[in-house]
């Protein structure tokens, strides 16, 4: 079975290791054994961290675009509600959710405009779009592909402004860059070998440093300092 997810990862942290501006959205399709993205669709975003639920939405719309490109089966949305089609999302599905009143309050403003979505998906390629949030491998890669591309945009940006930035990435994973290409590996014993790519220019990668190391405000996240190799 082919899925497409998407997934926004990776924030520029503040001096207190609190995440300050998330940094890339990206969407994949995936395939058995489900390990890494076949491919993807990845955008810089820089907004607010607390943005919230407002940024599934763009995600969603990111699976759109790539089913343009690519064949799937199903469509696996970051939103954990049992895997409930999100064609007939309703208050009551939200209702359920074990969250506090303003957060279901958020995501039932959302609400019109995923099931408007998913139903284009569903009329455009006969897909549905399922409410399964991290319970969904491929929404795990989707994290790490999104945290992946994060890397590369923070390490454009930090030769450019010849800046040292801090990211945040995401839970239970830690990044390598190589010679043309950043990955993203999960931490996460049942997920060997499960990894998020994104190919960055040579120049770029020859031309910035990563120090890693434990987020100490939040256990299970990993913090990159990402800094230009000469500073002038």
């Amino acid at each position: 079975m082919r899925i497409v997810a998407a997934d926004s990862g990776a924030a520029i942290l503040n001096d207190k290791f609190e995440p300050v501006t998330m940094v890339a959205a990206c969407a994949v399709v995936t395939k058995p054994p489900y390990k890494q993205p076949e491919s993807c669709l990845a955008e810089p975003i820089f907004v607010k961290a607390n943005s919230g639920y407002n940024l599934i939405v763009r995600e969603l719309e990111l699976c759109q675009l790539l089913l343009k490109d690519t064949k799937a089966d199903v469509v696996h949305l970051d939103l954990s509600l049992n895997g409930v089609n999100v064609e007939n999302l309703s208050a009551v599905d939200v209702s359920y959710l074990k969250r506090s009143p303003k957060v279901r309050g958020q995501i039932l403003k959302i609400v019109p405009k995923l099931r408007k979505t998913a139903t284009n998906i569903l009329r455009t390629y006969e897909l549905q779009v399922l409410a399964l949030g991290k319970e969904s491998m491929p929404v795990r890669i989707a994290e790490l592909t999104s945290g992946a591309h994060a890397v590369g945009y923070i390490a454009q940006k930090v030769i450019t402004e010849n800046v040292k930035i801090r990211v945040g990435l995401p839970t239970k994973c830690q990044a390598e860059l190589l010679e043309d290409k950043i990955l993203v590996h999960s931490l996460i014993p049942t997920e060997n070998g499960v990894c998020g790519i994104a190919h960055c220019s040579k120049d770029v990668i020859k031309n910035v440093k990563l120090e890693q190391f434990s987020n100490p405000c939040a256990r299970g996240f990993k913090v990159l300092e990402i800094m230009p190799l000469t500073t002038s």
